[in-house]
């Protein structure tokens, strides 16, 4: 089973992404919006694996990619 982040160590991870990549969380997002069509954890793992990051950092990105995806349905 998937560890569940607070929300405070969400906004903490997400935080330190650009400086832990060199990317900005828009360019990663993007990444994620072109990538393949996959379930949560194995968006995940493909982010793990194509883009060499850590288990924290890719599930941080996924996650806040699913609440933005969801935020816009809602407008």
């Amino acid at each position: 089973m998937s560890q569940v982040f607070s929300e405070e160590t969400h906004r903490n991870l997400l935080a330190r992404i650009p400086h832990c990549t060199g990317r900005e969380i828009s360019d990663w997002l993007r990444t994620v919006e072109e990538g393949p069509a996959l379930r949560f954890e194995e968006k995940v793992s493909w982010l793990r694996h194509e883009h060499d990051l850590a288990y924290g950092h890719a599930k941080a990105l996924i996650h806040e990619y699913d609440l933005r995806r969801a935020a816009r349905k809602l407008l």
